[in-house]
């Protein structure tokens, strides 16, 4: 069974930086496209970011490209998002998302992490 945990996440003033960590259990992981996708109050989850494989594909949603990196360590199991020059729209659950293939669909991704808060401050 596919287990992944996040961590990293908190409360920052707008314009700062925040790292998330997810790692990965139950699988062979450099097979696993690993995904990040984020759920603010009262709005639908939507996609952040992907990356296959090895992780020389990434992906990243219009909002985030060049304010946020997702990177992978295949020998520790963890995929990372780096999120910098973050804005206060930015405030939402943050989940990771794994699955067979990089995509920015969600229902691409069958296994999840229980999700972590991260809250910019204006």
């Amino acid at each position: 069974q596919v287990q992944l945990v996040e961590s990293g996440g908190g409360l920052v003033q707008a314009g700062g930086s925040l790292s998330l960590s997810c790692k990965v259990s139950g699988r062979t992981f450099s097979t696993l496209a690993m995904a990040w996708l984020r759920q603010a109050p009262g709005k639908e989850r939507e996609f952040v970011a992907t990356t296959n494989g090895n992780g020389r594909y990434t992906f990243y949603t219009n909002s985030v490209k060049g304010r946020f990196t997702i990177s992978r360590d295949n020998a520790m199991n963890v995929v990372y998002l780096q999120m910098n020059k973050l804005r206060p729209e930015d405030t939402a659950v943050y989940y990771c998302a794994a699955g067979s293939t990089a995509s920015i669909v969600e229902r691409d991704y069958p296994y999840w992490g229980q999700g972590t808060q991260v809250t910019v401050s204006s």
